[in-house]
């Protein structure tokens, strides 16, 4: 299968991401969570036998704060 990103590429999100596929990594209260949009940049964690993409966001100490499935029709390289 030919994909256009790699493993821990960084990508920007071209549109917001369903939330039947976000995941936030911790559980916080709905107002400690940071929202996952448009033009957040994320790095690649997985490619997905689909051919979708699990994309990782990080908060800007460095820590895993959500993960979410993505077409590949829906990034661009960063």
């Amino acid at each position: 299968m030919q994909t256009k990103f790699k493993r821990h590429q960084k990508v920007r999100l071209l549109k917001n991401p369903d939330p039947e596929y976000m995941e936030y990594h911790n559980e916080l209260n709905d107002e400690e969570q940071i929202p996952i949009i448009k033009g957040m940049i994320g790095e690649i964690n997985l490619v997905l036998p689909t051919g979708d993409y699990h994309v990782k966001f990080k908060d800007e100490h460095g820590h895993n704060i959500a993960f979410v499935k993505m077409a590949e029709e829906d990034l661009e390289a960063a």
